[in-house]
C-alpha cells in the first residue's frame, strides 16, 4: 500500500457540486473507531462514463440549450444534477424531444428501434453509449445473423439489457441466474452462442456461463470478456480491499449495477460492506468497531463524493492509504457531432 496522492491544483473531479454535508455528519463521524482509510485504486468514473459525460458537457457548450438526454446519461443523481443546471434535460423516451432537436443516447446504449424512431422524428443524434456495449451488440447482430439463438447473461429491466435484446428481438433470450441457466430451453442447442452485460459480477458471470457450456457444448462466447475492464478492475480492487480492512463502503447509486455488484463481491467474501449515494448516507452503525475503513466507488460516481468522504475522516484524525490494484490508461474519444 502507499500513501494516499493528495489531488493539487487542476487535478480535481470533472464534476464540483456538493451534498451539502454539514457538522453533524462531522461530529457523528467524530465519534467512531475509524483510524484508517484504505482507498481502493481504481474506483469512480470509468472511461465510458468519462466519454458520455463530456459529450453532454461538450454538446451543451457547441451547441447550447435544449439539448435532450435520452435516459440517464449514468446512474448517478449527482451527475445527473449537476447536468441538469448546466441545461442538459432528460428523457426516457424519445416522444418527449421536439422534432428536429439534439438528443444523447446515454452511455447504456438503445436498441436499433430507437435509432429508427429518431430518424422518423428528424432527431440529430450524439451516440454517447461506451464502446464496450457497441462491442456486445456487435456480437448479437453477427451471432444472429449467423443463425444463432443468442443467451445474454445480464438483469431484466436494465437499460443496458434493453438496449442489447433490442439488436435481434426474437433472437435473443435473457437469464439472469445459474438457476434460470440451468432451465433456459433453445430451439436448436447445437446453434447458440452467449454474450453478457458489461457491469456484472466477473465471479457470478463466470459460474452462469460455465453452466451454459455444460448445458449446451457447442455453445459460442466471445474471443474475448464481454464485463468490462472498469468492472473487472474495481471487483478485483475490492476483493483485495476486504482482506486489510474491518468494513467497506461502497460509493454509489442504488440505480448503479456495477456499485451494487461491488457490494456483493465484497460481501461474498465476509465483508461488511456498504452502498452509499454520499457522505451524508455514511452512518456510525456502520463504523462500529472498525478501524481500518475501505473506500471504493463505482464506475458512475465522481471522484468529489469520495473526496468528500475522506476529508470527513481526516478531519477526524484518520489517516488515508492506498491500495492499487492496476493503473487505468484507457481514453474513449467524444462521440461524432450531431450535424
Amino acid at each position: 500500500m502507499r500513501r494516499l496522492h493528495h489531488l493539487g491544483e487542476g487535478e480535481g473531479p470533472i464534476l464540483t457540486a456538493r451534498t451539502g454535508s454539514g457538522n453533524s455528519e462531522l461530529m457523528a463521524l467524530a465519534e467512531t473507531s475509524v483510524e484508517k482509510i484504505i482507498l481502493a485504486e481504481p474506483r469512480g468514473f470509468c472511461a465510458g462514463v468519462d466519454r458520455a459525460v463530456e459529450a453532454v458537457r461538450s454538446a451543451l457548450h457547441t451547441y447550447g440549450r435544449p439539448l435532450y438526454v435520452r435516459h440517464q446519461i449514468v446512474h448517478n443523481r449527482f451527475v445527473l444534477e449537476a447536468l441538469e443546471k448546466e441545461g442538459a434535460i432528460f428523457v426516457e423516451s424519445l416522444d418527449e424531444v421536439p422534432t428536429g432537436q439534439r438528443v444523447i443516447f446515454s452511455a447504456h446504449g438503445v436498441a436499433p428501434s430507437e435509432w429508427s424512431h429518431a430518424k422518423d422524428r428528424d432527431l440529430r443524434v450524439i451516440d454517447a453509449t461506451c464502446p464496450l456495449v457497441t462491442k456486445v451488440h456487435l456480437e448479437v447482430e453477427r451471432y444472429a445473423n449467423e443463425g444463432r439463438t443468442v443467451i445474454l447473461v445480464g438483469h431484466a429491466g436494465h437499460e443496458e439489457v434493453k438496449g442489447t435484446l433490442g439488436v435481434a428481438p426474437g433472437k435473443v433470450v435473457l437469464v439472469g441466474s445459474v438457476e434460470e441457466a440451468r432451465a433456459v430451453a433453445v430451439e436448436h442447442p447445437e446453434r447458440t452462442a452467449a454474450v453478457t452485460q458489461t457491469t456484472l459480477s466477473v465471479d457470478d458471470t463466470r459460474e452462469i456461463l460455465e453452466t451454459l457450456k455444460q448445458r449446451f457444448p457447442q455453445i459460442l462466447t466471445p474471443k474475448t470478456d464481454d464485463i468490462c475492464y472498469a468492472t473487472q478492475n474495481r471487483q478485483n480492487a475490492v476483493k483485495e480491499l476486504v482482506e486489510v480492512s474491518d468494513a467497506v463502503l461502497v460509493v454509489g447509486s442504488k440505480q448503479s449495477s456495477n456499485a451494487n455488484r461491488l457490494v456483493e463481491v465484497a460481501r461474498m467474501r465476509g465483508a461488511r460492506a456498504f452502498l452509499v449515494d454520499s457522505l451524508a448516507d455514511v452512518e456510525p452503525a456502520m463504523l462500529d468497531g472498525v478501524r481500518s475503513l475501505g473506500l471504493t466507488a463505482s464506475a458512475s460516481s465522481p471522484e468529489w463524493l469520495v473526496e468528500e468522504i475522506i476529508g470527513a475522516f481526516q478531519r477526524t484524525g484518520a489517516e488515508v492509504e492506498l491500495l492499487s490494484v492496476a493503473k487505468e490508461r484507457v481514453h474513449f474519444p467524444l462521440p461524432m457531432p450531431a450535424d
